[in-house]
């Protein structure tokens, strides 16, 4: 598996975590776009990472069982 050359990640888990992205953020109500979002408040960014983490955790939890 070759890395790709922004940021070492392999180009389909980017694609996953752009997509995983999109769906938090339309869950907590922020409209994201693709590519940058420099428009977004600190708290909007934060809703959306918050949200990510949530949903990872619940993802873990539920595996472990």
């Amino acid at each position: 598996m070759a890395n790709s050359s922004k940021g070492g990640m392999v180009p389909e888990a980017r694609e996953a975590l752009n997509k995983f992205k999109m769906e938090a953020a339309s869950e907590v109500g922020v409209n994201l776009k693709q590519g940058y979002n420099g428009h977004l408040t600190s708290r909007e960014a934060g809703s959306v990472g918050g949200q990510m983490v949530k949903k990872m955790i619940e993802s873990y939890e539920k595996n472990m069982k």
